[in-house]
């Protein structure tokens, strides 16, 4: 009788092998990093710059049910153009999930600017609305409180009536006109 050594994967081999191989693709899933700090760190910091140079926004956060703060999108195009940035859910005061946001143009431009931007859930089922999508994307039936020119628009209640309000300020860079509509918004895990 001749004992053969060959490579023979029994259960305590394989169940080595899984662990192994699960905590190598744990590795990049984002847990144990601090990017979920950085971005509500600039959260916070987008809400008192806002607060502070739009007074008008505090009442409205107060009535919303939910705010999507996103602290910097990033837009650049030459005829075709995108943006992208990432910000965090608040609802209460409190980051609930963590969100990106997409845009894509097309059209005449040419430029590239950056700005932030706070969408207000001022209606419960607008905030499900988005919280359940697998990804939700602005429309024109967006009431904007601080418009792309860094006006700020008066607070009336025919305003609040909308079930999504936002407020685009902060903007920087060579183009002109930023706006919300067509931007799809993703759930991420930091």
């Amino acid at each position: 009788m001749s004992s053969s050594n060959s490579p023979r994967l029994n259960r305590r081999g394989f169940a080595f092998g899984m662990a192994g191989l699960t905590l190598t693709a744990a590795c990049g899933n984002g847990v144990g990093n601090s990017n979920a700090a950085t971005i509500d760190a600039r959260v916070d910091a987008t809400l008192t710059e806002m607060y502070s140079r739009y007074p008008n926004t505090v009442e409205i956060a107060e009535k919303a049910n939910g705010m999507l703060v996103m602290p910097l999108i990033t837009e650049a195009g030459f005829v075709f153009g995108g943006g992208y940035g990432r910000g965090a859910l608040r609802i209460n005061g409190a980051t609930v999930d963590y969100y990106s946001a997409v845009k894509g143009t097309a059209g005449l431009q040419i430029g590239a600017q950056q700005y932030a931007h706070v969408l207000f859930f001022m209606t419960q089922d607008a905030l499900n609305d988005f919280r359940r999508s697998s990804g939700w994307t602005a429309g024109a039936d967006i009431g904007y409180v601080v418009s792309d020119q860094g006006d700020s628009l008066s607070t009336d209640t025919t305003t609040l009536r909308s079930p999504v309000l936002a407020a685009v300020f902060g903007q920087a860079g060579l183009q002109i006109g930023a706006t919300v509509e067509g931007t799809k918004y993703t759930r991420i895990i930091p």
